[in-house]
């Protein structure tokens, strides 16, 4: 590449100043949902910290709709990228199965982002819907790729589409065979088995972040490890060798 082509290829530099006042804008929206939960962002709110008009973060985010989209993309990569850190560190715990130090990483991120947490599996903020497919969806399925990567790793397609499971009904098949053929597709069996998984995960996840497990006086380290280990190798069990 010339020096010519490298020089244009940068960022000019009012892109990076919008780059830079996005990052701030963002920032500030997440401060705000710590502070006052999900349901209080707005963007006057945010414009007033800033010290901005609610016109000059329009030039940024055209309405409310748009800084939510944003704020809850940032915050399922956030999430992801925990949960594949926890991932890329497994070789310190060789004796923990990389699914369970997955799970372990979806839950401390929870656990340290109670308000984020809230705003992607909480109560839906009224009067938002997010874009079909848009970049939420894309993050969410992100994250959902390293779960299948780690649940599932090792077994062929024909192990399982062979799942011992109960028999799904014509309808959920239907639904769950509509992407065969899509990379990364999994048989209906392993993709209602999978769904199955993580709703047993972060069920426990919801029910600790919004405080309702104080019975556990102290233990829910070691009872969400001993489930998760539990549900693998449930999982295992089913799938033929």
């Amino acid at each position: 590449m010339s020096v010519q082509m490298a020089v244009a290829a940068l960022p000019t530099l009012r892109e990076r100043r919008r780059a830079a006042a996005t990052r701030e804008i963002l920032e500030t929206a997440e401060r705000h949902i710590t502070a006052h939960g999900p349901h209080a962002l707005s963007l006057r709110a945010v414009a007033r910290t800033l010290q901005m008009t609610v016109q000059a973060l329009y030039h940024y985010f055209p309405n409310r709709d748009a800084l939510v989209t944003a704020v809850i993309t940032k915050a399922y990569d956030d999430l992801a990228d925990a949960v594949q850190e926890a991932v890329d560190s497994a070789q310190h715990e060789a004796d923990l199965p990389r699914l369970v130090v997955a799970a372990e990483g979806y839950r401390r991120w929870a656990i340290a982002h109670p308000e984020r947490f809230q705003l992607l599996y909480g109560a839906p903020l009224r009067h938002y819907k997010a874009p079909v497919d848009g970049p939420t969806t894309q993050a969410m399925q992100r994250m959902s790729a390293v779960f299948q990567r780690e649940m599932f790793a090792g077994f062929t397609t024909a192990q399982l589409a062979a799942i011992d499971a109960p028999a799904l009904t014509p309808g959920i098949r239907a639904l769950l065979d509509h992407s065969t053929g899509e990379p990364g597709h999994l048989p209906a069996p392993a993709t209602a088995l999978m769904l199955s998984a993580w709703g047993h995960m972060h069920g426990l996840v919801v029910l600790e972040v919004f405080g309702h497990t104080p019975f556990l006086a102290g233990h829910q380290d070691d009872f969400f490890r001993t489930s998760m280990r539990h549900m693998l190798h449930d999982i295992h069990q089913r799938i033929a060798p």
